[in-house]
């Protein structure tokens, strides 16, 4: 398993578990970010933070702290 953070552009995964701290891990479930859901890396800042993603048809952009909390399995 990897985290969602260690994904390269273009690279794929399923996420598997979230963790992290408790308000954190509710932004990310409103935001659709489920067990179960595929996610694909789009890109990262120029800086390396934050990074955007594509879940459920949408493009997000999440802090790559938070990321580090989303564990994926490989799609």
């Amino acid at each position: 398993m990897r985290s969602l953070d260690q994904l390269k552009p273009g690279e794929a995964g399923v996420i598997s578990t979230l963790s992290g701290e408790e308000d954190i891990l509710l932004r990310l479930m409103e935001m659709g970010l489920t067990e179960g859901t595929p996610i694909t890396m789009v890109r990262y800042a120029p800086m390396g933070d934050p990074i955007e993603i594509t879940a459920r048809g949408y493009h997000l952009s999440i802090r790559r702290a938070e990321a580090a909390g989303v564990l994926l399995q490989d799609s």
